[in-house]
């Protein structure tokens, strides 16, 4: 279970262009950041590390082409890094 949920400045830049201005975009990450702070290891979230430079990071999906990449910072607290589709944040 997630207890904090920090926002890096990136983060927050590129949700308010690619999340923000579609409704149905926004509702779903919001369901899926719900899921992920009750349940982090929910199979629906498709949750994985990742590779190369991004190797210390971990991402899970919102729909099927977009994807929210996050830092585990200790047990309790994760910093987001990015969110966007696949090509965006990868």
């Amino acid at each position: 279970m997630v207890k904090q949920i920090l926002y890096s400045r990136g983060f927050i830049k590129n949700y308010n262009k690619r999340i923000a201005p579609f409704r149905n975009l926004s509702g779903r990450f919001d369901d899926r950041m719900r899921l992920f702070s009750k349940d982090g290891g929910n199979t629906l979230l498709k949750d994985h590390r990742l590779t190369g430079s991004k190797n210390d990071m971990r991402a899970f999906s919102v729909t099927g082409d977009v994807r929210l990449v996050y830092k585990k910072i200790d047990k309790n607290t994760i910093l987001l890094m990015d969110v966007g589709t696949h090509n965006q944040v990868y």
